[in-house]
């Protein structure tokens, strides 16, 4: 397999521990796993169904996700940093594109910037969450 490329890298910053973050990343991997587009899944043929399974788990630091459709394949590298007394999260996506209709995905996606908006969207959610739970060790 060839080495996939960075497509782009996103950051935010909570207002929340590690303790209260990493809990929220991994519900949200969890969540992205288990989801099927009706719709999307089968136009693009991912796999697995929901177009992403969970590779890597670094505990409290990393969640490496991972698929693949017909026009891509991809990662999705969250990671969990503490800069006391905020956390940051990133999002982080590496992708191959082959084939002509592979780049013309990619410039439909990057040009349209359907991919970073997904990509925010998914953070502020995270963000939104760990910022309501409380810490409780």
């Amino acid at each position: 397999m060839s080495v996939l490329a960075l497509v782009d890298e996103h950051e935010l910053t909570v207002r929340a521990t590690e303790a209260e973050t990493w809990p929220e990343v991994v519900r949200f991997a969890t969540q992205v796993t288990k989801s099927r587009h009706r719709l999307l899944s089968p136009l693009l043929g991912t796999s697995p169904a929901s177009g992403f399974e969970i590779v890597e788990t670094v505990p409290h630091r990393e969640v490496v996700l991972a698929g693949r459709h017909r026009y891509a394949t991809y990662r999705l590298v969250l990671r969990v940093t503490t800069d006391s007394p905020q956390t940051r999260i990133t999002a982080a996506t590496f992708a191959r594109f082959p084939g002509r209709t592979g780049r013309l995905y990619r410039a439909l996606l990057l040009h349209t910037h359907g991919h970073q908006l997904a990509t925010r969207r998914m953070l502020h959610q995270i963000r939104t969450r760990a910022e309501r739970r409380p810490y409780r060790p």
